[in-house]
Order: C-alpha cells, then sequence, then structure tokens
C-alpha cells in the first residue's frame, strides 16, 4: 500500500502550467511533492506526471514552460469552441458515463477515419519534445485513457509493454482535436479525462492524497455518475 499519492488533473496546456507552477511553489517552500510514493495522472497531468518523474527540478521545468508560453492575448480557439459544443451534445445524450465514454471514442473513431493520419506522429513527436525522459520512472505512476472502441477505462502503469510517450499521448488524445485519438498497435485510444478530470478514485488506499485540479474539481458530468472530484474524495475517505 502506497504512503502518499499525487494525482494530477486534466486541463490542457494552461492546466499543465498551473500545475508545474503549484509543484514549483510547493518545492520553493520546502515540500517535495514530486517524490510521492504513486504518481497518477490523466491528460495534462499526464504530461506532468512524466515530467516531474525525471531529474529535473520543478523550479527549472516552470522556467523552462515560461520560456515556451507565447506572450499577449490569443483569439478564441475554433476547434476548443467545436469540441464544447459537440462533446456537450453527447453528455446530453448519453445515458450514463459509460454510454457518454462510448460515444466520444465513436465520434473520435469516425473524425479519424475522415482525417489525415499523419498527425497522430506530429503529436506524439511534440509529446516526446515535452517530456525530460521517454523512460517510466521506477516509482509507480498511473496513466488514464480510455479505449475508443469500448469506452472502457485504461490505466498504463509501465507494465503492460506501452512505453511512456505513447501512454501520456494516449492520454491527452483529445476527442474533438486531430488527430482525435492515438494508435498503439491495434488499440485506440482517446483522452483520460472522459472517465474524469482527476481520477483520484485509482488513488484508494493510500493514507494521504495530494489533488491537483486545473478545473477545481468541476465537472461537465451529471452529478449523478459520479465523475466530480468531491464524489471521487468520498470514495477515498470510505476506503481508507
Amino acid at each position: 500500500m502506497s504512503e502518499r499519492a499525487l494525482v494530477l488533473g486534466g486541463g490542457g496546456a494552461a492546466g499543465n502550467a498551473w500545475e508545474i507552477g503549484v509543484i514549483a511553489g510547493l518545492f520553493d517552500g520546502g515540500l517535495d511533492v514530486t517524490q510521492a510514493d504513486l504518481i497518477i495522472g490523466t491528460s495534462a497531468g499526464s504530461t506532468v506526471a512524466a515530467q516531474i518523474s525525471s531529474a529535473i527540478k520543478p523550479p527549472q521545468l516552470l522556467a523552462n514552460i515560461l520560456a515556451e508560453t507565447p506572450q499577449g492575448r490569443r483569439a478564441p480557439n475554433r476547434a476548443a469552441i467545436d469540441h464544447m459544443q459537440r462533446s456537450s451534445e453527447i453528455i446530453g445524450a448519453a445515458a450514463d458515463a459509460a454510454d457518454m465514454r462510448r460515444r466520444m471514442g465513436a465520434a473520435a473513431l469516425e473524425m479519424a477515419a475522415a482525417s489525415d493520419s499523419s498527425g497522430q506522429t506530429q503529436r506524439r513527436a511534440a509529446v516526446a519534445a515535452r517530456l525530460p525522459s521517454e523512460r517510466w520512472p521506477q516509482r509507480p505512476m498511473l496513466l488514464v485513457a480510455v479505449d475508443a472502441h469500448t469506452g472502457e477505462p485504461v490505466v498504463f502503469d509501465g507494465n503492460n509493454g506501452v512505453d511512456l510517450v505513447d501512454a501520456v499521448t494516449a492520454s491527452c488524445a483529445n476527442a474533438f482535436v486531430p488527430p482525435f485519438l492515438h494508435s498503439i498497435g491495434d488499440q485506440r485510444y482517446i483522452d483520460g479525462g472522459y472517465r474524469s478530470n482527476e481520477n483520484a478514485d485509482l488513488a484508494s488506499g493510500c493514507a494521504r492524497v495530494l489533488v491537483l485540479s486545473p478545473f477545481g474539481g468541476r465537472s461537465r458530468h451529471p452529478l449523478g455518475w459520479g465523475t466530480h472530484l468531491a464524489t471521487q474524495v468520498d470514495d477515498l475517505e470510505f476506503w481508507r
């Protein structure tokens, strides 16, 4: 059983920078959360998990991100707006969380079939460029994705033959942004955030759990689906 777990939720590029910033601030204050016994990453949080598991200290990781961040205001992203609209329609039509994941996967498969497959190679290369190391860390780390064909959650841990870059890329595969999904062999995956933004329930059994959630624990899913962070925390308290 792990004593301490660090849970890193999804939140896009901004969420990635925010989580690294919080971790760097804690590090400067004398608390190194990168030494947690278990790290769980979802979507952008999976990138953070891989970044902080390297030998590079959090303040330097933050400096690297700030150096890459473009200055000034950017126009609204049309793809992001379309993503919100289409995903909201699927959520509204779904009977439950499992049905929603299947519908999201089906939508991603349909759009990927009609698109240029070279986007996946480019996305994987972009992820690899952000990781200080392409090797799984020695300590336990769980990265969450969703099987696009079945809608079932998948947890990569370095023991199932999937390399770290592919696991992170799969966990970040937004079903409505090209290349829509990530292929590993014959399997297709979409963003682990379609299970939940944080997946903090995977830390059940840990004595202490720190959750960094760029969305503040909120979810667009109905409360009864159990994907809100408050429900996950209740589950963690039950299993302590």
